[in-house]
């Protein structure tokens, strides 16, 4: 676990030291395929993307970005904050199916000082689970991810698949109540 975690270190040290692929934007890089980047894509929607963080606090840890190059929400479209709101609660069903999490952070970080490494923005969805290492346990180093980004990227990408079609379960539920 100790060398997993170091590898994992050591790869986000490079990435924040601006050592990345030679493209202008990593997220358009990969809506737009390139070879350079690692796209780790586990869905596609008409206007979003998802992808598995690089870089992940948790297994499962998902970005979702608009296809056009934002650096603000709020310079989304009327549709595109739809489109947003049902990728990011397929996002949580594909995550429930996959890892039965207990919680999830969900939020952005608008701007360099607001912790945004990448400009184009994105929504990052991120499991939780009972008694895993708190914030503190983050900013001291000590941080273990237990699952390869690949394998999380098979396991996600199979249940978007399967998710992708169907009524969100929030939305299945309320019309059986009604």
């Amino acid at each position: 676990m100790v060398l997993a975690e170091s590898i994992v270190a050591a790869g986000k040290l490079d990435y924040i030291q601006g050592r990345r692929p030679a493209v202008p934007c990593i997220l358009c890089a990969i809506v737009g395929r390139d070879r350079r980047v690692r796209r780790l894509l586990v869905h596609e929607g008409s206007a979003f993307l998802v992808c598995l963080n690089l870089y992940p606090y948790n297994p499962g840890h998902l970005m979702a970005f608009p296809r056009r190059h934002l650096e603000d929400l709020r310079e989304l479209r009327a549709g595109e904050v739809l489109a947003l709101d049902r990728t990011v609660r397929l996002c949580l069903d594909v995550l429930d199916r996959v890892y039965r999490p207990a919680g999830y952070n969900i939020g952005w970080n608008l701007g360099r000082p607001a912790g945004a490494s990448i400009a184009h923005m994105h929504q990052h969805v991120i499991p939780r689970y009972d008694h895993e290492l708190g914030v503190m346990d983050l900013i001291g180093g000590k941080r273990v991810i237990v699952e390869d980004p690949g394998r999380s990227q098979r396991r996600i990408a199979r249940a978007f698949r399967a998710l992708a079609g169907q009524v969100p379960r929030a939305a299945a539920r309320t019309r059986r109540a009604t």
